[in-house]
């Protein structure tokens, strides 16, 4: 970071001693933790007071950012003026300059790729806030830019959501070095009496109500799943029975692909072995989106797996005049076995994937992918990640789930679905197919009872 004046200003701000280390000098740092907490708040002020004595340059970032009013712009005016920084900064419709040569900029990651984040080396600090919705992707392209400066800065705030989530996995599980990590919570705030009335009423009544959300909510502890989660109930057994683990590729025996097609929404792939008729091992996932057939069998090929039978929903035949062909041919052109899984609807996929649950076991690895292919995932823990996301839609006129949501995480659940009602006919090669059992008649009606 900059260095400071011969004679700096004299500021006052109150601050949590917990987070007396944003004043520092550590490379991250990090604060979560749940509602009320004032992690955005302190951060906002501890930016500011630095920047009073040392010109800074400070980028602002979410995920996504479709104007500045997505941006923590207006946390930071509101800031300014509380602190009684007004004749220190100037505040514009679209910008925040210190007198000193501090500025503040604010962009969303989604819109950035790694050329265009080249345009912000030299910035001292990089602010992630609302970081439980930013992606690998994000962090991948963003922090090798930001340490390019010497004495550069992450800092980092949200509120957890999913334990699964990039955010908790790279920096409170996996914590790098020369971080400082905080968790913060309304007993921290309550402890200095910067909790208000109106909160605390608030938590007092999610803590009777709302039971299954107040943890998360109030003392920021990570979700194992979504809140209305399909596959709920699921997706905890299978952690709690450790069948989410690292499961390696068996070379003696094939992968197994189950597709759901997508061009403008996500085209995803289930790569799985079957080392036993009960057993089914999901080794691998692959998700993108404007990506052709051709392209993403290239992206498998250069896994090194040995390839059984590709199974493809019912659309995979349906005539595409552009191409004037269709997915299975252009498959069958590649030199692959595939065969079609019928038709269905939704509930009878789901009723099928409840049934097929116990007996799976899935691959808890996520691999780094192209950084200019941003919808590109690989790694069957983040098909993992799609089925805690996967959950119905509430209407306004009811308020009661009806149908699987059509969103992100319905692609590769729609594919899970499929998985599941064909998994017993999934064959390796040299399986003997299960005996022909006739179907049951009986001669004698009666059952040996006469009159």
């Amino acid at each position: 970071m900059s260095a400071a004046l011969k004679e700096p200003r004299v500021a006052r701000m109150e601050l949590h001693r917990k987070l007396a280390f944003l004043l520092e000098m550590h490379s991250y740092k990090i604060a979560y933790g749940g509602r009320a907490s004032l992690k955005s708040t302190s951060f906002a002020s501890s930016l500011l007071t630095l920047g009073i004595n040392q010109s800074l340059r400070i980028l602002c970032l979410r995920e996504v950012q479709k104007s500045l009013a997505d941006s923590v712009h207006l946390l930071l005016q509101d800031q300014i003026k509380k602190l009684g920084y007004g004749s220190l900064y100037n505040v514009t419709e679209n910008s925040i300059k210190g007198h000193l040569g501090t500025m503040f900029r604010f962009t969303g990651l989604s819109d950035q790729t790694a050329e265009s984040m080249k345009s912000f080396e030299g910035f001292d600090v990089f602010w992630f806030e609302e970081a439980q919705a930013i992606t690998r992707r994000s962090f991948q392209i963003a922090l090798p830019t930001l340490f390019r400066t010497a004495g550069a800065e992450a800092w980092v705030s949200f509120n957890p959501d999913m334990d699964t989530d990039e955010v908790w996995e790279r920096f409170v599980v996996n914590t790098p070095p020369g971080a400082i990590v905080q968790e913060m919570n309304w007993r921290d705030a309550a402890s200095v009496g910067w909790m208000s009335a109106e909160n605390e009423r608030l938590r007092q009544y999610d803590l009777k109500h709302s039971k299954d959300d107040y943890d998360n909510i109030w003392e920021g502890k990570p979700r194992a799943v979504v809140a209305g989660a399909i596959y709920a109930r699921e997706v905890v057994e299978m952690m709690t029975e450790k069948r989410f683990r690292p499961i390696p590729y068996d070379p003696r025996l094939p992968v197994h692909r189950i597709w759901d097609l997508g061009w403008n929404d996500l085209m995803t792939v289930i790569m799985v072995q079957k080392p036993h008729p009960s057993t089914l091992n999901v080794i691998n996932y692959v998700e993108d989106s404007h990506i052709t057939y051709a392209s993403l069998l290239s992206v498998m090929d250069n896994l090194g797996y040995a390839w059984g039978t590709d199974w493809m929903p019912h659309d995979a035949e349906q005539h595409d005049p552009k191409s004037g062909t269709n997915a299975r041919k252009l498959l069958t052109a590649h030199g692959r076995k595939v065969q079609i899984i019928p038709k269905s609807d939704p509930e009878a996929r789901i009723r099928a994937a409840r049934m097929m649950w116990p007996r799976v076991y899935i691959d808890n690895s996520k691999r780094d992918t192209p950084t200019d292919r941003p919808d590109r995932l690989l790694g069957a823990a983040h098909l993992v990640e799609r089925l805690k996301r996967y959950k119905r839609t509430i209407p306004r006129s009811t308020m009661e789930p009806a149908a699987p949501a059509h969103d992100i995480a319905s692609h590769g659940a729609d594919a899970w679905g499929g998985l599941a009602e064909i998994v017993d006919r999934i064959r390796n090669e040299g399986d003997v197919s299960d005996a022909k059992i006739l179907p049951f008649s009986n001669p004698d009606p009666s059952m040996g009872l006469l009159g």
